[in-house]
């Protein structure tokens, strides 16, 4: 076993108590988003994600035989949905970096009821927008987090220029993948400087901007209070140019607080996991590249569901395997970050995605 695994007895679970089907935490939350990472490996090297100096030649990816295949994915999924999951998100690493993603969006986009989604870093979109479009993907989610070319470069870490994101968004825009949500992780020193000029490239442009406060996922980033950027100072900062109120939230669990340029011209986003956190409503399960489910982003530990799968268990008693592992749930990190263990080893967030 290794030391990001659980095992639960699947002799030992009794169905918990739901909601119309759907189980709940032991916070009284139910499941409503998956996301699943579908590889651990990237084109790029974030230094608050994947640092090059963490993620260098002598990494260990995993192998292709431990990753789930396509239609493992795809069934997992079916069992989810069954418990109350309505929104599928694809990440990884980098997504588009597995070979025919297309084809596992088409096998999820035949799931009835769900909303379908993937975030990318936008290196490979002006090649597999359309294709992705066309496999049944409705929304889609870029990361970018400089609008100065030498800034982005320095962060993305392999030297990716901005103009190549900003033609994927274009060629996504222009595939009916709209609006685009563009993601920005804001960190002090680094980066503050470009929300501003951020926020001009995107108002108007039909799309969603959200700021993300830098955050310690992992334990490769070194992160620091001290670099983050609140989210009460990123809206300060774009108020003061252009005027903002606040818009209510879509659905119960979204994790970005809305708001929308006074003068018509926008929505954009802020994500404040760390000074403004969200646990008591989240609703968020994820599962790993090899078949590891983690109920948060911030967890040591996985849960295997890829060996239940493998012996052949059927639907029902994934099911319940499931359902018993939300049910035990308890995970507010965000919460309580200031009384965590110091040093406790979390999981990469470049292996189980945002």
């Amino acid at each position: 076993m290794s030391s990001h695994e659980t095992v639960i007895p699947l002799s030992s679970l009794r169905r918990p108590a739901t909601l119309d089907g759907i189980p709940s935490d032991q916070l009284g939350r139910y499941m409503r988003d998956l996301r699943i990472s579908i590889t651990d490996r990237c084109n790029f090297r974030c230094a608050y994600c994947m640092p090059k100096d963490s993620f260098g030649r002598d990494h260990v990816f995993l192998s292709h035989n431990e990753i789930l295949r396509y239609e493992e994915i795809t069934r997992i999924a079916r069992v989810f949905v069954s418990l109350g999951i309505r929104k599928i998100r694809l990440t990884g690493g980098e997504p588009l970096v597995r070979k025919g993603v297309e084809s596992l969006i088409a096998q999820l986009a035949e799931i009835p009821g769900i909303e379908l989604t993937l975030t990318t870093n936008g290196a490979l979109l002006t090649r597999y927008a359309r294709a992705l479009k066309e496999a049944g993907l409705q929304r889609l989610t870029v990361s970018l987090d400089a609008l100065d070319d030498d800034i982005f470069q320095e962060m993305n870490g392999v030297g990716f220029p901005v103009r190549d994101v900003l033609a994927g968004i274009d060629a996504a825009a222009a595939a009916g993948l709209t609006p685009v949500k563009v993601n920005m992780v804001v960190k002090r020193g680094v980066n503050d400087h470009q929300i501003l000029p951020m926020v001009r490239q995107f108002r108007r442009s039909g799309h969603i901007l959200r700021f993300i406060e830098f955050m310690d996922v992992g334990n490769s980033n070194d992160w620091r209070t001290d670099d983050v950027v609140s989210a009460r100072e990123i809206l300060d900062q774009i108020g003061t140019e252009f005027p903002l109120e606040p818009v209510d939230r879509a659905y119960n669990g979204e994790v970005a607080e809305r708001w929308r340029y006074v003068d018509g011209a926008g929505e954009i986003g802020v994500i404040a996991s760390v000074t403004q956190a969200f646990c008591s409503d989240c609703t968020r399960i994820r599962l790993s590249p090899e078949g590891k489910l983690f109920t948060c982003l911030f967890a040591t530990r996985g849960h295997d569901l890829r060996s239940l799968l493998r012996e052949g268990r059927s639907d029902e008693e994934m099911a319940a395997w499931i359902s018993s592992v939300w049910q035990q749930r308890t995970d507010r990190y965000s919460e309580i970050r200031g009384r965590a263990k110091a040093g406790r080893p979390k999981i990469e967030m470049s292996y189980i995605g945002g």
